[in-house]
């Protein structure tokens, strides 16, 4: 006799295999199963259609395209949630470049692996031999590595994150005196390779940094040109990709560099004007969390307390 709780996972189980064994069986009738007008003509036309090269691969009889509708979307839903918890390759690389990392995505994908095996072993660890564990349930325990485990995968996220958005950072306070160096050699007479590695040479920091990855790229035979633009590309940074903008707009045009670059100068300047003003609104608000959770408490106990002490003794 079957146990109750297996009555339905077998249940389930016959359905699934009744409902393929009757899809084979309704597609092997030739009035079904047959192939359609679109299917038939597919063949003659597999040389400049993709739809027809698409219909001739799959079979007309065959479960697996219904298959696909039913799980595709789930799927799909698995698949953008992974994606915009963890990032998906191009988005990962995109950060690596950002945070100035040689690492590749493979490699990044290794150390987020690494990092959720060693919180899995430790939680694990925990939930056996830690004293404290033994007094939780068991779910809970038997839960607690996973979590861990997923935990250290997005601290490994999360730290790659953070590296980006300093490194940025650190771009965009260069960015206007990098841009005032770049006017002044050009406006001595240099040409903008010429000054591109001027600032290479003589600048210490990120964005020189980069320049320098865009003058060894010339020097290896890439166009100025296609430089700059892999470098806009692949950094993804606002202000420095509108001032890469005007730059290749000038050399496409052949209008003056030095104007351009004075220019983006002055809205590097200006931007980081209102995002020291804007900073410091944020942190404003921020000093008001212990004035009014830790200092203010405290002077109104101070403020109090002697007299609820000479109240309680006097009376």
């Amino acid at each position: 006799m079957v146990p109750l709780n297996a009555t339905v996972p077998l249940a389930v189980l016959l359905g699934v295999l009744f409902g393929l064994g009757a899809w084979f069986a309704v597609s092997a009738i030739p009035r079904i199963g047959r192939p359609r007008l679109a299917e038939r003509v597919a063949p003659y036309v597999a040389d400049f259609s993709p739809e027809a090269r698409a219909m001739l691969v799959r079979r007309a009889g065959d479960p697996t395209p219904v298959l696909g509708v039913v799980v595709g979307p789930i799927l799909r839903l698995v698949r953008a949630l992974v994606a915009s918890w963890l990032g998906g390759p191009e988005a990962v690389a995109r950060r690596l470049r950002q945070a100035g990392s040689s690492k590749s995505v493979e490699r990044f994908r290794g150390e987020q692996l690494a990092w959720g095996a060693t919180a899995f072993a430790a939680a694990a660890v925990l939930a056996m031999f830690a004293p404290g564990f033994a007094t939780l349930p068991v779910p809970v325990r038997f839960a607690a590595p996973f979590l861990a485990a997923a935990f250290g995968v997005l601290a490994r996220e999360w730290a790659l994150q953070r590296a980006a958005v300093r490194r940025l950072a650190r771009i965009s306070e260069e960015l206007p005196t990098v841009l005032e160096f770049l006017t002044l050699s050009l406006t001595a007479g240099e040409g903008m390779l010429d000054a591109l590695r001027r600032v290479a040479r003589i600048g210490s920091g990120e964005l020189p940094s980069e320049f320098t990855a865009v003058v060894a790229a010339v020097g290896t035979g890439v166009p100025v040109i296609d430089a700059i633009t892999s470098l806009r590309d692949e950094l993804d940074h606002p202000a420095l990709s509108r001032a890469l903008d005007q730059v290749l707009g000038a050399l496409d045009r052949g209008a003056p560099l030095a104007t351009v670059l004075a220019s983006q100068a002055g809205d590097a300047r200006d931007q980081a004007k209102r995002t020291i003003i804007e900073l410091a609104g944020r942190k404003e608000i921020a000093m008001l969390v212990p004035l009014v959770f830790l200092i203010l408490p405290v002077t109104i106990a101070f403020a109090l307390l002697p007299g609820y002490l000479v109240l309680q003794t006097g009376f």
